[in-house]
């Protein structure tokens, strides 16, 4: 067994407690992994927030990198040593979901309810979305890991396990958006930006932003965007018609705030999709007209996790960072010990950060 610090949830809605946790050794199958960095993800907040349920005490925390310490039998591919990403892509590769190259949605990978995590009197822990990477080590499936190259930097290689991931892969995987087409993403944080990026490499003619905060709006260009839409603005789809010169081929919802759902609609032409990306609380519902949908043959689809297949698109998505036509750096806006987690968490809440990142010695 593996002693680790990690920031532990013990209540919903109240700061992270910085614990000493005490991991299982990997069983058949699993690795256990030393957490170079890890991100900051509006998911591990809903998850603190209580926003889709949970059982308590939990570690959160998806979005990491690390180094390789140990490996439980079976395990093919990795040893001691490799430098990994760590995903939440939990998958059994057998079923419907994982054959047909949808290992986020597999069908017979759950949370973990086996607890490989325990408090210091042997309390089980939960293993937040699959993951429980806000701790100095984690103990994962082989499935989660991702190998990656040693030379990359740790804080910016992490975003790609879930912020660059969702939102590239929502544009190119889940939406199938062509060269050509016109795009807006509603929410300019994490996962839009990477949205933004995702429709500039793809090719698409127009990729308009859209957030509530100006400041957003100008690092959105700087992401790819085309132009900027004020999303305060009384009616904000009609000026991104205006600039596109009709309604939009495809639109991301980037953001889990409801009213963002009931506008999106509104920015789309003739045969148009809508794509949600963003995942609002448990009970939050919006609303649409149905005849409007069908007589425009427009869709709704969602995307969990950019549709992403992580051994096929993390290595491409490498190569564009190291051919500078994806911004992997910029994305950081802050770095913080684990202890300073509740500190980065309220950075994150104010809108401001891109992506704030959880870096261990």
């Amino acid at each position: 067994m593996t002693k680790a610090k990690a920031a532990v949830c013990r209540a919903f809605g109240a700061p992270l407690v910085i614990e000493e946790i005490t991991l299982a050794d990997p069983a058949p199958g699993e690795v256990e992994v030393k957490i170079a960095a890890c991100a900051i993800c509006h998911s591990d907040i809903s998850c603190a927030d209580g926003g889709w349920g949970g059982d308590l005490p939990a570690v959160y925390g998806h979005e990491a990198v690390g180094r390789v310490t140990r490996t439980g039998a079976a395990v093919t591919g990795f040893a001691p040593g490799d430098t990994v990403l760590v995903t939440l892509f939990r998958a059994c590769g057998q079923c419907p979901s994982c054959i047909n190259h949808h290992p986020g949605a597999c069908q017979v990978s759950v949370d973990r309810n086996d607890h490989p995590i325990t408090g210091a009197d042997g309390t089980p822990y939960a293993q937040g979305v699959r993951t429980g990477a806000f701790a100095e080590a984690v103990v994962v499936d082989q499935s989660q890991l991702v190998p990656i190259p040693a030379d990359l930097p740790m804080d910016s290689a992490s975003l790609l396990a879930c912020g660059v991931i969702t939102g590239v892969g929502a544009v190119v995987n889940s939406a199938g958006l062509r060269a050509g087409q016109r795009a807006v993403i509603i929410g300019a944080g994490g996962v839009g930006l990477n949205a933004i990026q995702g429709a500039r490499i793809a090719g698409a003619s127009h990729v308009i932003a859209v957030d509530m905060v100006p400041e957003k709006l100008e690092i959105a260009m700087e992401f790819g965007a085309t132009a900027a839409v004020l999303g305060t603005d009384e009616r904000p789809w009609s000026e991104a018609k205006r600039i596109m010169g009709g309604g939009a081929d495809h639109v991301f919802v980037a953001t889990g705030a409801i009213s963002a759902f009931h506008t999106a609609p509104r920015y789309l032409g003739f045969h148009g999709k809508m794509t949600m990306v963003g995942m609002p609380h448990s009970g939050q519902t919006t609303s649409f007209e149905p005849v409007v949908v069908a007589a425009t043959g427009q869709q709704i689809l969602g995307s969990k996790m950019g549709d992403g297949v992580p051994r096929r698109d993390i290595p491409w998505m490498i190569d564009l960072y190291r051919q500078g036509r994806l911004k992997l750096d910029e994305l950081v806006s802050g770095r913080y010990r684990l202890d300073q987690i509740n500190e980065a968490i309220a950075d994150t809440r104010s809108g401001a950060a891109k992506r704030n990142v959880i870096v261990f010695d």
